[in-house]
């Protein structure tokens, strides 16, 4: 009997542990994370000027109050190999509608060092861009519309009508309902108080609210030019054959001197000889199991052994196919 009721109370332990493990909540995140306050963003400014003192070798945004400083990226337009101990001279940065908004003067930093000689060049990074902190004085503020009118909008940073519902319920159990309304998948409205003094506080509460977001759209990234593959814990595949077999050019060429026949009056020359061969490596058909999470999805591709660059053209068949259960984007 003691022996029983151990043994249920086990049960009920593991049961317990189980309800727990099941039960957990699924990461919150802030409504800050996932939207922004539309009228508030970042202005790019651009100007031109001169960098002076380089050593032989020569040839932005804004949200805050005018008399702040903010930092000042500067390149090269011309020829200029380096920018390196440089100094910008007072250079007016101008927004898209043409006025002056900030002013940039300093000393510029480069990260990057190379050097040269005898015809050979080593560098890392680059010379040609260079940083100031806090290089730029605001002359004058860009206006924002946050304290006019009844209401303010959050976007969210991507679209998603599941993830906009949940804002706009968080709100107006937080706030008082009839506060938000979801306009569409991305713009929420937000009745705020009148007095913009009150706004700022209303904001910050509004911000920090936390939400379960809707789970994401599967997606894989391709970024053709480097090779990176990235996807998100949503893409899973179905059972599917590949067969791959890596396909590789070689080019050797070789110089070689030609003599002419003696008395004919002909002239020593130097010719190139080239040498083409291409190998095709034999490939077997693989069949990749479906996966149910992203585990098993990179477990089923690391079993191709393919390269980044072929597992790019593998994907995009996978895709055709219909064996990617996921939205495939190359950038």
């Amino acid at each position: 009997m003691k022996n029983g009721m151990q043994q249920g109370k086990l049960a009920v332990v593991a049961l317990l542990a189980i309800g727990i493990v099941l039960g957990s909540p699924a990461r919150a995140e802030r409504i800050k994370d996932l939207t922004s306050v539309q009228g508030v963003r970042q202005n790019q400014l651009l100007g031109y000027g001169l960098v002076v003192g380089l050593d032989g070798s020569g040839d932005q945004t804004t949200q805050t109050p005018s008399g702040q400083q903010i930092d000042v990226t500067v390149s090269s337009m011309g020829n200029a190999k380096s920018l390196r101990g440089g100094t910008l001279l007072m250079t007016p940065l101008k927004g898209a509608d043409g006025n002056v908004y900030a002013v940039a003067q300093g000393n510029v930093l480069v990260s990057g060092a190379g050097a040269s000689a005898g015809g050979s060049k080593v560098q890392i990074n680059h010379l040609s861009v260079g940083r100031i902190a806090g290089g730029a004085t605001v002359e004058r503020a860009v206006p924002t519309l946050l304290g006019e009118g009844e209401f303010v909008f959050l976007e969210l940073n991507t679209t998603d009508f599941g993830t906009t519902q949940r804002v706009t319920e968080a709100i107006n159990r937080q706030i008082g309902y009839g506060t938000a309304l979801a306009e569409d998948g991305r713009r929420i409205r937000v009745r705020a108080p009148a007095d913009p003094h009150n706004r700022v506080a209303f904001l910050g509460r509004i911000e920090n609210i936390e939400i379960q977001p809707q789970q994401t759209a599967a997606k894989v990234i391709v970024n053709g030019r480097t090779g990176s593959v990235v996807m998100n814990q949503a893409v899973a595949i179905d059972t599917c054959a590949v067969a791959h077999g890596g396909l590789s050019v070689t080019v050797s060429s070789e110089q070689q001197v030609s003599q002419p026949a003696p008395l004919s009056g002909g002239q020593t020359v130097v010719t190139e000889r080239a040498d083409i061969q291409i190998s095709q490596q034999s490939g077997s058909l693989l069949t990749l199991k479906a996966g149910v999470s992203l585990a098993e999805v990179v477990k089923a591709l690391n079993a191709i052994g393919a390269s980044p660059l072929d597992l790019i053209a593998i994907l995009q068949a996978m895709k055709a196919a219909g064996a990617l259960r996921a939205e495939l984007e190359i950038i």
